[in-house]
């Protein structure tokens, strides 16, 4: 007879998982497959997520990381990330003749207006996020060289020397710490106290609840796992804030695969989330490969409701084509 598992507390965080964005970032894939057959061409990940981007590849989306990597006699579709790109991207689609579908996330598109109204009202700007993110990249590349000063650390906010204290604003990337954000944000408006910042945060809502659920769930479990990717800065900083929680054990994971049992040997709590890019399927795999080891008690603990919806992108609605 085998020997009684040992029974293992599991408390879900909720909100987990797929955001409106990245929702509509892959609907946007994968409705261009059904419609125009593939390929369907994608520059970068469409989300930060292995599990999808790979599921989208055997649907016959080809995943580039340029343009330029796109062959010129091509009429199939060219889909532009939820991270949004630099203007010169679609401007260099334009010019090959490329049917482009822009699945940028609306919440970074904001971000976006927010930076160019900025820029007319001839206002030096900040941008607080992390370099070589495709989001920032993104950001930087709406408006011309040197217009935007990017922001990294509380460091940088403190070192900073603007050209004009009183013309200065700032806008942030989507998927930061909220925490690490407040703080550089403050500091910014104690030493420049006429900066202009955003009417809303920037940091998206899906960012900020599940940062949330994970600063409830942190300090009552034994060990945290985020399902999510390396790449991706929501996950990351969702391991962040479990381990400034006071959480011993938070590990990111993009599939069951990647547990190293040991270091969960003992634990009688486990929580678990997903960053906004990893899919609920993952979630499930990850539970599963638990409940072999374990009698698992699982529990949600939620910090907030979410019911966002984003509309697909014009040409591939069946409502537009019609009233066209």
């Amino acid at each position: 007879m085998s020997a009684k598992k040992p029974d293992l507390r599991i408390v879900l965080c909720s909100p987990r998982g797929f955001c409106a964005g990245v929702v509509r970032a892959i609907d946007t894939v994968e409705r261009a497959l059904t419609i125009y057959g593939a390929p369907v061409y994608v520059r970068h990940e469409i989300v930060h997520n292995k599990y999808v981007v790979d599921s989208l590849k055997t649907k016959g989306a080809i995943f580039v990381e340029e343009l330029a990597e796109i062959p010129d006699d091509t009429n199939a579709p060219v889909v532009f990330s939820a991270h949004g790109v630099p203007k010169s991207v679609p401007a260099e689609a334009k010019s090959r003749n490329f049917f482009s579908l822009d699945a940028t996330c609306p919440l970074v598109t904001k971000v976006h207006r927010e930076a160019a109204i900025h820029f007319k009202r001839g206002r030096e700007i900040l941008l607080i996020g992390h370099s070589h993110h495709p989001e920032v990249v993104g950001t930087l590349g709406q408006l011309p060289e040197g217009a935007v000063t990017l922001i990294e650390t509380a460091e940088d906010a403190k070192t900073f020397v603007p050209k004009d204290p009183d013309n200065l604003a700032f806008v942030t990337q989507t998927t930061l710490s909220i925490d690490d954000t407040a703080e550089i944000v403050a500091l910014l408006k104690q030493r420049f106290p006429n900066v202009n910042g955003p009417h809303k945060e920037d940091i998206c809502y899906a960012t900020t609840n599940r940062q949330l659920a994970v600063k409830k769930v942190a300090p009552v479990v034994d060990a945290l796992i985020v399902v999510g990717a390396p790449n991706s800065s929501n996950s990351q900083r969702l391991r962040e804030v479990a381990e400034r929680e006071g959480c011993p054990i938070a590990i990111l994971a993009q599939r069951a695969s990647d547990i190293d049992w040991d270091r969960f040997e003992g634990i009688t709590s486990l929580g678990i989330t997903a960053g906004a890019s990893a899919p609920e399927v993952i979630v499930e795999e990850i539970m599963g490969a638990f409940a072999e080891r374990y009698e698992l008690h699982v529990e949600t603990v939620s910090a907030a409701e979410e019911n966002e919806f984003f509309p697909l992108p014009r040409s591939l609605r069946p409502d537009a084509a019609a009233a066209e």
